[in-house]
């Protein structure tokens, strides 16, 4: 089946864009940008929200910019023929190898998942991976962690009341001081009841009843 993954620049203090909504930051060096193009060689269908789609439009154009070097016409190369779905309210109209989103994240990635086809399912803007988060449709998270704090904007991680195991597949550290960080999330087999001699379900031993403890609301903190 294949993969749904979350990657994008972050700085330490955990955004991918800073309060003023600066991310020049992210912008990589060689070995990164090597890296990152190396990366989306692997995916095989891009979802975006409407401000990344937006952001990433100069890519579709970008091989008639006499500018660019070869390193970074080749991630044109890549980016522009690559399947891409847009969630939007707003956008009527999509360019490129795109599409607008014809139902709800959970039923697009359920449909991809299903499709025939190879590469992950890549998932970018923090508001569509919260959303994807949330339903649990997230695979793996991959993190390029920038070394500079920036004090706040809009964080990499949603900002939800709910633990996430997680297993480190792999960590890099570049020259330029930024460290990727690749995590699978970890999925727990659903538990099956114990089997008793007869086949069936064991029950569990009865216990005699004593007196307990039982535990109450917290006590109020101290304000």
């Amino acid at each position: 089946m294949r993969s749904v993954t979350y990657s994008m620049g972050v700085s330490l203090d955990g955004y991918i864009v800073g309060p003023d909504g600066d991310f020049d930051w992210t912008a990589p060096d060689e070995e990164v940008f090597r890296f990152v193009t190396d990366e989306i060689r692997e995916v095989g269908v891009h979802l975006l929200g409407r401000r990344l789609y937006e952001t990433m439009l100069y890519w579709e154009t970008a091989d008639q910019d006499a500018s660019l070097d070869d390193s970074m016409l080749e991630w044109a190369a890549i980016w522009k023929p690559l399947p891409k779905v847009v969630f939007s309210t707003t956008l009527s109209a999509v360019q490129g190898n795109a599409r607008l989103a014809s139902g709800v994240l959970a039923e697009e990635i359920e449909r991809l998942r299903a499709a025939p086809g190879e590469g992950d399912i890549a998932i970018g803007g923090a508001t569509l991976a919260a959303e994807a988060a949330a339903l649990g449709l997230i695979d793996e998270y991959r993190v390029r962690v920038y070394p500079v704090l920036v004090g706040g904007g809009i964080p990499f991680f949603p900002q939800r009341e709910r633990r996430v195991d997680l297993e480190l597949v792999e960590t890099r550290t570049f020259r330029s001081g930024v460290v990727y960080l690749h995590y699978r999330v970890a999925r727990q087999p659903p538990r099956r009841p114990a089997m008793g001699r007869a086949g069936q379900p064991s029950r569990a031993p009865r216990t005699r009843s004593r007196k307990t403890q039982i535990p109450g609301p917290p006590p109020p903190s101290a304000a």
